[in-house]
């Protein structure tokens, strides 16, 4: 296997980070990237860059995107304000799986959260996602919540 780099995000990056998106049938959410939605895309990076709060990267092998992921971390007033960090948008290129790939993402983000002095680590993944939830479960993440969504 070539190299692994992660590093953040970039606007070269946007149309591979879409495309990721797009190629998974349970993640997509109607991703695609057209001249059309090129604009939204170009913004959401803006405002993830502008925030403190939120970092997305993007892990690189061979000049190619094959894996993306978002970090927000999110001041809390339980756990006696312990700082949470949310692993968000996670995506591996089909491709790529299998090959130690997530779980490099995954460490990588458990260890900037504990560069910002965040207490917990939490993610939520697709209920359909069972082999998902078999590496979460092997990487040492509880199942503890039901998660619910309302489209506005």
């Amino acid at each position: 296997m070539s190299e692994i780099l992660i590093r953040r995000a970039s606007e070269a990056d946007l149309e591979a980070i879409v495309s990721l998106h797009a190629a998974d049938e349970l993640g997509g959410h109607g991703d695609v990237w057209t001249p059309e939605t090129e604009p939204a895309y170009r913004e959401a990076l803006r405002r993830i860059s502008d925030s403190p709060d939120n970092e997305l990267y993007v892990t690189v092998s061979d000049a190619e995107v094959i894996g993306s992921f978002q970090l927000t971390f999110v001041p809390a007033i339980t756990n006696r304000g312990t700082l949470r960090c949310v692993l968000e948008a996670v995506q591996v290129r089909s491709d790529q799986r299998s090959r130690g790939v997530g779980a490099m993402m995954v460490a990588f983000a458990e260890g900037r959260a504990r560069a910002r002095g965040a207490g917990i680590v939490q993610l939520t993944s697709n209920k359909r996602r069972l082999d998902a939830h078999r590496f979460y479960e092997r990487l040492g993440y509880e199942r503890s919540h039901e998660g619910f969504k309302k489209v506005l």
